[in-house]
This record gives structure tokens, sequence and C-alpha cells, in this order.
């Protein structure tokens, strides 16, 4: 957990900063990309994003994305969410997640009520957020709000944050089920357990956050089923960003690094193939093969049908949020099962591509095995799974009840 000098010494991002286009913000996190991938290893050896990361993605104001001009935020949409956490997942798949789910966390504050928006970008504009929305039950209702205690698992981003954003159920006296919430407690009062230890995306250090006993004031607290349904509490409904569908950004938000690790794997195996031999064959060059030059193929057209469906998602959001509108349930369960194909389209992609690059693509030299790791693990969030969506949306279609999941 960082100390106060750690936060003192962070760059400072100009709270006047104009607002940013989207190509703008795109090359930012292009132009961070030769340092992120030098520090790729060291963010696998080391189980978190480097701080040189960190500090450099803070002093470009990509920390902000997501978070209200009113604080000195971007303000972004959520295809400028996509596209930011892609060219940053390019270069370093952990730190890409670390943005992403930080960024996305800024946007979740956003729904909250203007005193709790104030407690955290009001008091430090650059305050950062991490969240888990795994629920602990160990809960109790006092004057003014809940006492909470819980380990929640896994945390991206809270190696780095000011902020955590945690789960919780409140139930009424005879046990039964009251109320959801996500509740939002200062890192201060909170501790990190050590748990991250993974194949892939271990720069993401996503740890657990324990908490004991810690007094959450009512306006910190989110009710996520009111949030499903478009309701949220933040008094400034004139603000388009906060007006998205809370579940489809909730999910659509985990692919924008795993569209970058696709980017990244498909331009590596195409730059070595004309140097590269087909071990065992008359293949003096990768170029020369038919079957390589058809796996090469098959490979971009599914990182390419991954691009068209995530920002297609995005896009509908957006628009959606624009006219203030809440998109339909049919819409929503698309958008759970997008998710899901889109992870599926860059995985299967990664596969290919491994095999047409051939054994050395596992050594432990080469980015090839590290992209695929990544996207592997990052591909089994429970909120991106395939079969989920796919279920989900196949009952909106038929009209049949949806019995697996409320976070549509």
């Amino acid at each position: 957990m960082q100390n106060a000098a750690d936060i003192a010494e962070r760059p400072v991002v100009a709270e006047n900063e104009a607002h940013l286009t989207l190509d703008e913000l795109v090359q930012r996190a292009k132009a961070l990309q030769p340092l992120l991938a030098k520090n790729a290893v060291e963010g696998e050896r080391n189980r978190r994003s480097s701080e040189e990361n960190i500090q450099a993605i803070a002093q470009a104001g990509l920390f902000k994305l997501m978070v209200p001009k009113r604080y000195g935020g971007q303000e972004g949409t959520i295809r400028s969410h996509l596209e930011v956490s892609a060219a940053l997942g390019e270069a370093c798949g952990g730190t890409a997640w670390v943005v992403a789910l930080t960024n996305v966390c800024a946007w979740f504050t956003g729904l909250f009520p203007k005193q709790a928006q104030d407690d955290v970008f009001g008091a430090n504009p650059e305050a950062r957020v991490s969240g888990v929305f795994t629920p602990s039950n160990q809960v109790r209702r006092v004057d003014g709000g809940l006492i909470i205690s819980g380990k929640w698992y896994f945390s991206s981003g809270s190696l780095h944050a000011d902020w955590a954003m945690v789960g919780c159920v409140e139930q009424d006296q005879n046990g039964a089920f009251k109320a959801q919430y996500l509740a939002l407690v200062p890192m201060s009062e909170l501790t990190i357990e050590d748990t991250w230890f993974t194949v892939g995306m271990r720069g993401s250090g996503s740890n657990c956050i324990v908490g004991n006993e810690v007094f959450v004031p009512d306006h910190r607290l989110l009710n996520i089923m009111a949030a499903v349904g478009g309701e949220y509490a933040t008094p400034f409904t004139d603000e388009a960003t906060y007006r998205a569908a809370f579940v489809p950004v909730a999910a659509l938000v985990l692919i924008g690094a795993q569209l970058g690790i696709g980017r990244a794997a498909l331009k590596y195996v195409i730059d070595k193939a004309p140097q590269r031999a087909i071990a065992y064959t008359s293949f003096s060059k990768q170029t020369d093969s038919v079957v390589f030059q058809t796996q090469v193929a098959d490979a971009a057209l599914k990182i390419d049908t991954a691009h068209l469906r995530a920002f297609r998602a995005a896009d509908d959001l957006d628009e959606a949020a624009r006219r203030g509108q809440y998109p339909d349930y049919l819409t929503r369960a698309r958008i759970r099962a997008d998710t899901g194909l889109v992870t599926k389209d860059i995985t299967d992609a990664l596969n290919i591509l491994m095999s047409a690059h051939g054994a050395g693509s596992f050594a432990e030299a080469s980015p090839m095995q590290r992209w695929w790791r990544d996207s592997n693990t990052a591909a089994r969030h429970a909120i991106a799974l395939p079969a989920v969506g796919i279920e989900v949306y196949g009952k909106a279609l038929l009209g049949v009840e949806n019995t697996v999941t409320p976070l549509v």
C-alpha cells in the first residue's frame, strides 16, 4: 500500500488541460509503447506494473480518461476507453489491464452521489480507484452507513490506487437479501494481501484487498441492482458519459487490452516471417509457404472481426448514452455476448499465430509466449466468459427467462 510520500511524488496533470480528441488520446498511449515494452519483462518478474510505467501514464493524463471534466478529467467515451487500452496493450498487457480497470472504476465513481465523487476526485483530482464486484456478506447496518469486512480477490490496480471499490451485500434481521452495493473505501483503511501468483497477466498485480470493520457512509454506497437497470445516483444527468449502460460497460472494458495484444502478435509474426525458415521443410522463408500464408490471413481476420465487434458495441453504448436512452435488454445481452466472442477471437488468433511462428514462440525471450499467456488469462475473467454471454443472449433472443446471471 502506498504511503503519503509516494502519493506526494506523483506527477500532477494540470486540471485545466484541454479536452483531448480520441486521436490525441490514442497518440499519447502509442507514445508510451517503447517504455512499456522495455519494462514488460520486469513487470512479469515483479508481478506488478513497473512504477516507471505508472508514473508516465499518469503524466500523460491517461488515468483521467474516465474522470468527469468537473475534476479536470477527460470524461471519455467507451470507444476511447477501448482504443487507449488497446494501444497500451500492444506494448504490455498487464499495464494496459491496470489502466483499463482503473479507468472503469473512475467511471463507476462518476455514478455515485456528488458527495462521494467529491470525497474521491474533489479531494484529489489525481486519485485512482481500483475495484472488485464480488460481494462480501460480512456487513452490518449502523447509523449513517455500513460496517464491512472481507477479502476481495482480485483487485487490479490496487497497488497504485488511493481508493477501492468493493462489493458487499446487506441482509435483513432474518438473513434475507436486502441490497447489494459497491462501496467506496480509502485504501488507507484497507490492506493488500500478496496473492497474485499467476501464469499470465502477472504485470497487473491483481492482489487481494482486505478490510476489517470498515465504516462506509451511505453516500459512498452504490446500489448495484439499481445501476444494472440504469438508475444511477449521480445528479449530473447532463454528462452523457455517465449515462452508459452499467453491465455492458463493465464487460466491454475488459477487452481493450486483448485487442492490443492481438495486434502486437500479428505484427510480430508478419515482421519476422521473411527471416524465419520452416524447420525440416524446403521453405527457407515462412512467407513462401501457402499454409503459413493462410494461417496469417485466418488470424488477421479473427483479430479484425474482434475489433469490428468491440467497436460496434462501444459505439452503440456511446450513442445511446448521448441520446439519453438506456439500451434495451436484448442489446445489453448481445453486448455481453460480444465481449465473450472478442476474447475467443483473439485467443483463437493467438493460437494460430503461435503455431505459424513456430516452437520459438515458447522461448522465454520471445514476447509471443507472454502475449499468449496474458491473453488467455484475461479471457477467463468471469464477466467475459463466452459460454455465459452466449447463453444469456440466446435466452434473450428466444424470450426464455434468464436464470444465469442478473448482470446484463
